[in-house]
């Protein structure tokens, strides 16, 4: 009998006391249901936020458009709401959208934090995890894993079963292999729903098929992973209920402890402000800058000498531009750089932290796998960043066109009691978010990829090495 087949027949052999033994029977099926239910209402629940930010955003669009002949001024602090659409495999991987809100809204001399996140409004169980398929697939799939290979090779031990197949002539690689086959095949079958799930999105050509078919492979990899890592475990350990203790407590310190204990710890060595601090540090920051509406005001003192220089009049009565249009044009600039440079020291202390997640991502390939899932299915914090920095270039050209209408179109005699027709409204820009190509930063993929192939390294060679003591331990 060739090695193929040797290794195949052992791999059938674990299937066929799966078949037998029907609690271990009765848990694969309940975890297959168990990820079919996660995709489907996880989808729904994704069509449903789509339709209603879709619906409201266009609701918002319209009010804005149909409202009357205004001073510009007045719609500039009128504002807008933009709301985030969620990409095609947000169904797969809500990511950070449940904690970091999906709605903003867009003023003159103000940039707002996203709200409505769902975290401030529902209960504390969501913290722990919604329901969706990665969610699945990443806790409690493995262990099911656990459950089902802890036993595979201690099993054969305990029964006295492991030395007469290796004296008939199967290699102690060969077993652990065979019994690896059979256990993937399993892990494998029960990812299948999400992974036919991911596959329909990107036949449809809602989901990018280089998306969909990473995230499979990373799974895929991720659940072999662990069926790896029961094979070694039971063949090395004396006992079955001993290779059960050690498993579960690495499950514990891998997916539990570590994933939730290392993003406290980032925070602590790169803590970012609060909202109220920063909000007092651009206040106190502003104020250093220039007061636009005190005509004594140092800085805009000197811009109003500019503007009479620039237009060669000594009065601004005389100028052919509205000159408080010009000053509106002028603080909404300033305001909006003090904001923009705020926003990316934000930005740095959060990518800081990012950076020591992924380090310790070598302790736990979970942190791996919700990095590489959550960036190609657009919801990890680089997406959420790259919706406000588009959010936030909207707001400056929203603003920097009806500050230009009162430049323009306002006359400065009477300026407070003028209107201008409300056609003007209706030919503004809507917001039109583009999603982050998550091809587009190779490293932010390549890190999380590196470790699974380090961690699939080691594990293998340590099976190889097992098979081989097994292997001479009945010569």
């Amino acid at each position: 009998m060739s090695s193929l087949a040797i290794v195949l027949r052992v791999a059938c052999e674990e299937w066929r006391l799966l078949l037998r033994n029907r609690t271990a029977l009765g848990a694969s099926v309940l975890a297959t249901a168990l990820v079919l239910t996660a995709a489907l209402v996880s989808h729904e629940q994704r069509r449903s936020l789509a339709q209603s930010r879709a619906h409201y955003q266009a609701m918002v669009d319209e009010q804005f458009g149909a409202q009357p002949d205004r001073h510009p001024h007045r719609m500039v602090h009128y504002g807008q709401f933009v709301f985030r659409p969620l990409t095609p495999l947000a169904f797969f991987d809500f990511g950070v959208d449940a904690f970091t809100g999906n709605t903003l809204f867009l003023e003159g001399h103000r940039q707002n934090s996203a709200n409505f996140a769902d975290v401030r409004q529902s209960s504390l169980l969501l913290r722990f995890g919604q329901l969706s398929p990665a969610f699945v697939l990443q806790t409690l799939v493995p262990l099911l894993i656990i459950f089902l290979a802890f036993a595979s090779v201690s099993r054969e031990r305990e029964s006295g079963n492991l030395r007469l197949l290796l004296s008939q002539g199967i290699s102690g690689f060969q077993l652990l292999l065979g019994k690896g086959i059979g256990h993937a095949g399993i892990a494998l079958a029960v990812m299948s729903p999400a992974a036919l799930a991911l596959v329909a999105s990107a036949a449809t050509g809602a989901a990018r098929p280089a998306a969909v078919a990473a995230i499979i492979f990373a799974y895929a990899c991720y659940l072999i992973g662990w069926v790896a890592l029961g094979i070694l475990v039971s063949a090395w350990a004396r006992r079955g209920r001993d290779a059960l203790l050690l498993l579960v407590g690495i499950w514990i310190a891998g997916v539990m402890l570590v994933p939730r204990t290392v993003p406290g710890l980032a925070q602590q060595l790169h803590p970012l402000p609060t909202r109220l601090e920063t909000d007092i540090a651009i206040h106190h920051d502003m104020a250093a800058i220039g007061d636009s509406h005190n005509p004594d005001d140092p800085y805009f003192s000197s811009f109003r000498q500019q503007v009479l220089q620039r237009y060669n009049v000594t009065r601004i009565e005389d100028l052919p531009v509205n000159y408080s249009g010009l000053v509106s044009m002028e603080g909404e600039r300033l305001t909006s750089e003090l904001f923009d440079r705020y926003a990316g020291q934000a930005f740095a202390v959060e990518a800081a932290q990012n950076r020591w997640v992924g380090r310790a991502a070598w302790l736990s390939p979970v942190i791996a796998l919700r990095q590489l899932s959550m960036r190609l299915a657009g919801t990890d914090g680089r997406s959420h960043q790259d919706f406000l920095e588009q959010a936030e270039r909207y707001r400056y050209r929203l603003i920097l066109d009806l500050n230009r209408m009162h430049a323009e179109q306002v006359q400065y005699e009477g300026d407070k009691d003028h209107r201008l027709s409300h056609q003007n409204w209706t030919g503004l820009p809507r917001f039109d978010y583009r999603p982050i190509d998550p091809f587009r930063e190779p490293a932010h993929l390549l890190h999380p990829l590196a470790v699974f192939a380090g961690w699939l390294l080691l594990i293998s060679g340590l099976l190889i090495r097992r098979g081989r003591q097994l292997g001479r331990s009945v010569r």
